[in-house]
């Protein structure tokens, strides 16, 4: 067999059809807790289509013209609401310790998510090309090069910033965030602590702990 092939095999083993796009959902995904992943998604979404419709027409547009500025407002103020969903599901997911049944890479790439996130963020506000983007870069200038990456990200360079923005960083925010939801759909949603005894996932793995334990005792 082909790596395609075994590949293939691997996909629909870890990822078949009805855990990719599920039509149920457990009833505790009901809790608003869970309303903050999807928003943080859909945040994301007019982030990258706002973004796209500002580089397209460029810095004269969007400080010069009306339809400009609103969509240079509304770009920002979804990047504010993007973090402020992304926080709060993480704080959640923390205190659910959302790392149970294997889901650790789950967890991982969220983090990894709210790191590039934030990079990629600073970028933005290099962006402006005001006064305060001008503070920020000479602010930050010094720091960057005290750990050695200034030569690769040169904050004092508008150019470099700008296709670290538009191209880099929101790759790899894109390339982390479906791989997040990917492992959500390979693992399912972990459920409430109280709720634990429900997911088949732990039930199994305690029990393959339960065996392991039972075999050495024999």
């Amino acid at each position: 067999m082909t790596w395609t092939g075994r590949f293939r095999g691997w996909s629909l083993r870890s990822l078949p059809p009805e855990k990719l796009l599920p039509e149920t959902q457990p009833s505790y995904v009901a809790s608003w807790i869970y309303v903050f992943g999807m928003a943080t998604i859909a945040a994301l979404v007019y982030v990258l289509v706002s973004g796209i419709v500002l580089a397209l027409n460029g810095p004269a547009w969007y400080h010069a013209s009306d339809t400009g500025h609103f969509v240079n407002s509304t770009h920002l103020w979804s990047v504010e609401l993007f973090f402020m969903f992304m926080v709060i599901h993480l704080w959640g997911k923390f205190w659910m310790a959302a790392w149970r049944g294997g889901r650790a890479l789950t967890w991982i790439t969220g983090v990894i998510a709210f790191v590039v996130s934030l990079v990629t963020a600073f970028t933005g506000y290099l962006l402006q090309t005001n006064f305060d983007s001008q503070w920020i870069a000479f602010q930050a200038k010094d720091a960057l090069n005290a750990v050695g990456v200034g030569a690769w990200f040169n904050v004092a360079n508008l150019g470099q910033i700008l296709m670290w923005h538009i191209v880099l960083l929101p790759l790899a925010v894109g390339v982390v965030v479906v791989l997040h939801v990917l492992l959500v759909r390979v693992h399912g949603v972990v459920p409430p602590l109280e709720a634990s005894e429900s997911d088949a996932q732990l039930r199994v793995g305690s029990s393959e702990v339960a065996e392991e334990e039972h075999g050495g005792a024999a």
